[in-house]
């Protein structure tokens, strides 16, 4: 007796030598789908279409549950798409269609999965859908798997229910029609009730504020964004991709906007120098997908321009987003680097500080030229209006694209501040546009002369200098427009951190003869207040007398002339003190957040009792030291005899007195001055999102801690840095002793 199973009626045909084999009818198909929590009316009436074995085709509506059926297909499984476009009525959605630089192919599933939420807070997977209980297969899927393109769609998520596409390429390669079919989609089993749960197509963006007026959110979250500049943007393939591109590395510009926050993934980590004992984590708001800060897609078969064969005008997402022009600048050593990124409200912009050997050429190249941008109305430095001019295309490029009414944001540390300020004074004289443009600068050093500082006036800037920065004293006023005057002969000199201080009196603040440099902006300086038993707060106020602004580059005089003593802190300027973007200006941007929050909360004032007499009493330290140094200046033979430099610097000394009782009159006004909501979140304060996002945000423990007056976190060093001030015989944290000249 045969142990085969007799053959049935239906598959007779496929063995007949008389006559081909057809497909039989029959079959039936039911599919759900639902959100995380179970619920199907968020697809109530989306288009589909059931694609059978036989290419025959079958489109339906889905019901009000986002269910359907499909009656007498033909046997075996079946490919589900949703591919329909998104037909409008949401006008932020139809501009992303039409637009004419990669116009979006968003369907009308992906603008149904935005408006959708996570079960899961953090955005994790669901193992258990309410919605399972009576289906027999259950799939976890993404917008992607049902749509024809989805380059611009996040990656997938890490999920345990994956459709089996292989049954997809299966149907493709075996379809009964000449040429093999083009099929997408996520295939379901005949006879089978399947559920599939589609994943919400919500991101994360760092939360800004749109106002012009100063915010201790922005100051904290541009910081962190200045921060990523030193980042690559870690692209794979780096150049000429082929049909798909990926951003793996972390920390990278590309990972963080392409691939992390598009995934509803936080980052903390910034730059790779970041040390994870103490993270500054960004506040993130989870917003619709097509709102998220953008990178470009990057899909050959959609987008003419993304196509290798165009060569090297072929575009690709780091050529469109990041400007690095190294390779272009290596026989001169110079180079720009700078992110740009946009959504729905905001353009951002964020330039690279000193970082390289050609970041320290272009720092010293101090000669004044005309600013052309400006109708050649005042001058600026050299170095830094060349790295300008490299980066200008590129951003107006991406403007002209991109631009549609939103906030100009610019930020930059360092040498980056400075690129950044000229970059936003020469979008604001542009005549043809009406740029909305914020800019907020870190340790930047001057970029013009006063002619210049008077016409950029009506450009919103706040420049922040931390405590001892030595940065945004250069160019010094002294400098003159050749650097060789300056750079020859400069002796080396160990400049040690200020641990214990927080001021430090300085002479020699206007120098004589030339066109001098001038600060643009409103100042807003961090002062760190240190107390008994190691206890340090901080405070951010705008002092108004360059005593404390320009402390450490003008703390000391030459005897032979006006050179202060200027030490080689370009090679420090990222791993050591004051400057650094990473180790000071973002933990005292987040002190200085946490300090307003709570004072906002407490309903205190930003400046407390205790502070203010520790500061007036710095102050008045101050006008005793001026005042004696006015008197030596006055004792002498050449005051007498109205030499005029004499003259000059008692002036200066008297206005600069003058200065000092301003600073102590705002700092009094502080005193009793109680933070409102904007005050701390700006614009973002009317955010339906805020509490969300700082909830998100408290929940680190880093940011949760008690904290008194929002006491400085401590530096953290690495073991390099411990062992190179080791075998250099100083302390953690200090200048070590390089010529100057070295850099020439």
């Amino acid at each position: 007796m045969s142990s085969y199973k007799a053959m049935e009626e239906w598959e007779r045909p496929a063995f007949s030598d008389k006559m081909l084999a057809c497909p039989l009818k029959g079959n039936e198909v039911s599919f759900q789908l639902v959100d995380e929590f179970g619920d199907g009316e968020p697809y109530a009436g989306l288009s589909y279409i059931i694609q059978d074995s036989a290419e025959q085709q079958y489109p339906g509506v889905l019901d009000d549950q986002g269910f359907a059926k499909v009656n007498d297909c033909y046997r075996g499984p079946v490919v589900l798409t949703l591919n329909r476009q998104y037909q409008g009525g949401d006008t932020w959605y139809e501009k992303l269609v039409v637009r004419e630089s990669y116009p979006l192919p968003i369907t009308e599933l992906q603008v149904r999965a935005e408006q959708t939420r996570f079960f899961h807070k953090d955005g994790s997977r669901v193992e258990h859908n309410p919605a399972r209980k009576g289906s027999e297969d259950f799939l976890q899927v993404e917008v992607r798997d049902l749509v024809k393109h989805g380059a611009h769609l996040p990656p997938i998520a890490s999920r345990r229910y994956m459709p089996n596409h292989f049954v997809v390429r299966a149907m493709e390669e075996l379809g009964f029609g000449p040429k093999p079919l083009e099929l997408y989609g996520v295939s379901l089993l005949p006879n089978r009730h399947t559920l599939l749960e589609v994943r919400p197509l919500r991101a994360l963006r760092p939360l800004l504020s749109t106002d012009s007026a100063f915010c201790a959110l922005n100051l904290y979250q541009l910081a962190i964004m200045a921060n990523l500049s030193y980042s690559n943007f870690g692209q794979v393939p780096e150049k000429n991709p082929v049909d798909s591109v990926r951003f793996p590395f972390q920390p990278s510009v590309g990972n963080i906007f392409g691939e992390a926050l598009a995934g509803f993934h936080e980052r903390w980590q910034m730059d790779a120098s970041q040390s994870p004992v103490k993270r500054y984590n960004p506040l993130y708001e989870e917003v619709p997908y097509s709102k998220r800060f953008e990178v470009l897609p990057f899909d050959p078969t959609l987008y003419e321009r993304n196509r290798p064969e165009k060569g090297d005008e072929q575009e690709y997402p780091s050529k469109l987003h990041f400007f690095d022009d190294a390779n272009k600048n290596w026989l001169s050593g110079k180079s720009t680097q700078a992110f740009i990124t946009h959504h729905d409200e905001i353009i951002l912009i964020s330039i690279r500080g000193t970082l390289e050997l050609a970041d320290w050429w272009r720092d010293a190249d101090a000669q004044q030229v005309p600013f052309d941008e400006g109708h050649g109305k005042g001058k600026v430095h050299h170095g830094f209006y060349d790295a300008y001019k490299a980066l200008k295309v590129f951003v107006q490029s991406y403007l002209d694209q991109f631009h549609t009414s939103q906030k100009i944001i610019i930020c930059g540390h360092s040498l980056g501040g400075a690129i950044a300020t000229l970059l936003a004074e020469a979008l604001r004289c542009d005549e043809d546009e009406s740029y909305d443009i914020l800019l907020y600068t870190y340790g930047s050093p001057r970029v013009g002369d006063a002619t210049f500082v008077a016409e950029a006036e009506p450009l919103i800037h706040h420049r922040m200098v931390n405590n001892d920065d030595m940065v945004p004293g250069v160019p010094a006023p002294w400098m003159d427009v050749k650097r060789s005057i300056w750079m020859p002969g400069i002796a080396s000199l160990v400049l040690t951190h200020p641990v214990a201080s927080f001021l430090i009196f300085a002479i020699g603040l206007v120098r004589i003869g030339g066109a001098p440099y001038q600060h643009h902006g409103k100042l807003q300086h961090f002062m760190p207040v240190a107390f008994n038993k190691g206890e340090q707060s901080s405070i951010l106020w705008e002092p108004g007398c360059a005593s404390i602004e320009e402390a450490a580059c003008t703390r000391a005089l030459a005897n032979n002339g006006d050179l202060p003593f200027r030490g080689g802190f370009f090679t420090q300027a990222r791993s050591f003190g004051d400057h650094s973007v990473s180790d000071s200006y973002v933990p005292f941007s987040w002190a200085t957040l946490r300090r307003w929050q709570q004072t906002q909360e407490a309903g205190g004032t930003i400046v407390t009792t205790r502070e203010y007499e520790a500061i007036a009493n710095a102050l008045a330290d101050m006008q005793g030291g001026l005042s004696k140094h006015q008197r030596k200046k006055m004792d002498t033979r050449q005051y007498a005899n109205n030499d005029p430099s004499y003259t000059q610097v008692v002036d200066d000394l008297s206005a600069e007195q003058r200065r000092l009782n301003t600073s102590l009159e705002r700092l009094s006004t502080l005193r009793f001055r109680p933070l409102k909501l904007t005050d701390v979140y700006g614009s973002a304060a009317q955010s339906s999102e805020l509490q969300a996002t700082l909830q998100r945000w408290m929940a680190h423990r880093e940011n949760n801690l008690e904290v008194q007056i929002a006491m400085i976190p401590p530096r953290v060093f690495s073991d390099e840095e411990m062992l190179a001030a080791i075998r250099e015989g100083r302390e953690p944290g200090t200048f070590a002793r390089i010529d100057i000249d070295s850099l020439s």
